[in-house]
């Protein structure tokens, strides 16, 4: 990845309770340290010589977002224009998921236009990303 020209950040709805803010943007940045497993530096060694492993390599900004904002954005991200961009999505659906074949049964029920996000994550090209989350401030 060139760290110059591409850029990672999630959106998340700051109307949610913070520990699904938190569950929301750990699952996603555990889907991008999967998809992108060379933007994890190498292992680190403090002054006492205990080791720490390796974190992402950038900053991944968090986004202020809300539902409607959030499922616009997702929209977009189909758009053949935004092909090339990695997008990790996290839904009500699967929030509500007690397992994984529980969130694939019910997925293949449902429409994309019924899901509703809690957050999305979008990797690549600097330029798309600032183009459709430029203007977003962070959710603090």
């Amino acid at each position: 990845m060139d760290l110059q020209n591409e850029k990672c950040v999630m959106i998340i709805d700051e109307n949610l309770p913070l520990g699904i803010i938190a569950n929301t943007a750990a699952i996603m940045g555990i889907t991008i340290g999967k998809r992108m497993p060379d933007v994890v530096g190498t292992d680190v060694v403090d002054k006492t010589g205990n080791e720490h492993l390796g974190i992402i390599a950038f900053p991944v900004p968090i986004l202020k977002g809300n539902p409607v904002l959030i499922k616009e954005i997702r929209e977009k991200l189909y758009e053949p224009d935004y092909s090339d961009l990695m997008v990790v999505d996290f839904s009500e659906l699967a929030q509500g998921c007690k397992t994984y074949d529980e969130f694939i049964g019910k997925m293949h029920l449902v429409e994309e236009k019924e899901l509703e996000y809690l957050g999305i994550a979008i990797c690549g090209s600097r330029k798309k990303v600032n183009k459709l989350t430029g203007s977003m401030p962070l959710l603090r």
